[in-house]
């Protein structure tokens, strides 16, 4: 008796559970709708790192990054954060970068600290879309005393 209570109760919640449903079969997103809610990359640079080498403490260097718009409408450049203040991005904030074009952005770096370096600048563009540019180098200390006078340098003037 037990079983045909518990079989005739698991019939009936198998039936108002297929109700439920209609009869409809449930959709599943294809791989076309998936691809649609992605939003497609179109900031473009042509490089995403930089290497500066090595460099003399206390010498600035700079680079210019080019992106380009590959998409269908214009893009605008919400901000570039570089990750320290030793690295000092700068842009046109007021100009939208229309479908084909490019625009520059100067990376700087203060070459203060002495060792290998590896700084990250973020991009952020159309609102919530990012990406992010690398410069890398290395710095070595510059000597703490000019090279000492040369007393032969003296004879070679008369």
């Amino acid at each position: 008796m037990k079983k045909i209570l518990f079989l005739s109760a698991f019939t009936c919640l198998s039936m108002v559970i297929y109700a439920q449903n209609d009869g409809q079969k449930v959709a599943t997103p294809s791989a076309e709708v998936v691809k649609a809610t992605v939003p497609d990359e179109t900031l473009l640079t042509k490089e995403t790192e930089h290497d500066f080498g090595k460099i003399p403490q206390g010498k600035p260097v700079t680079y210019v990054f080019v992106v380009s718009n590959t998409g269908k409408t214009a893009l605008k450049i919400d901000n570039v954060q570089a990750s320290c203040g030793c690295t000092t991005p700068e842009w046109d904030r007021e100009k939208a970068i229309e479908p084909g074009a490019t625009a520059n952005i100067t990376v700087g770096y203060n070459a203060a600290a002495e060792g290998p370096f590896t700084k990250p600048v973020t991009i952020t563009y159309n609102g919530t879309q990012t990406k992010q540019l690398i410069i890398k180098g290395e710095v070595w200390k510059t000597p703490a005393a000019s090279a000492p006078a040369n007393a032969a340098a003296a004879d070679l003037k008369n």
